[in-house]
């Protein structure tokens, strides 16, 4: 299973996640039970890769990616990810690599904090080609 979760910094995760330019990815396929994770690859996107404006006419850097997880992401971007395969999960949890050794430990993830840019993205989603 590939997992991806945008950063803003290589460090937190990033809210706004249609907008993101870098992700780190985390393939699991092989990972043994009780294995440390492996480290992840990071993908910094191109702007016309960025996943808002991407209109999915060709390949994309993060094609095969099972699961978001994101600080926030609007509806759109929830449809979109659905499309292409992935579903989306939001948190709290601002350490990317703290939000992916939870997740596969089966443990909860924080609940997503507030952010306001959340509601923004809800409004523009209503009109969004997604």
């Amino acid at each position: 299973m590939k997992i991806a979760v945008p950063t803003r910094d290589w460090q937190t995760v990033a809210g706004h996640a249609g907008q993101a330019r870098h992700w780190f990815v985390w393939d699991l396929a092989a990972l043994a039970p009780g294995a440390d994770l492996p480290a992840p690859r990071r993908v910094e996107l191109a702007k016309d890769e960025v996943l808002h404006h991407f209109h999915d006419d060709r390949p994309h850097p993060l094609d095969g990616v099972e699961l978001v997880i994101a600080a926030s992401a609007g509806d759109g971007f929830v449809r979109h990810m659905k499309t292409r395969g992935a579903d989306v999960v939001l948190t709290g949890e601002p350490d990317p690599h703290a939000a992916l050794r939870r997740l596969a430990a089966g443990e909860a993830l924080p609940d997503q904090r507030f952010d306001i840019t959340t509601s923004l993205c809800k409004l523009r989603d209503l009109f969004s080609r997604h």
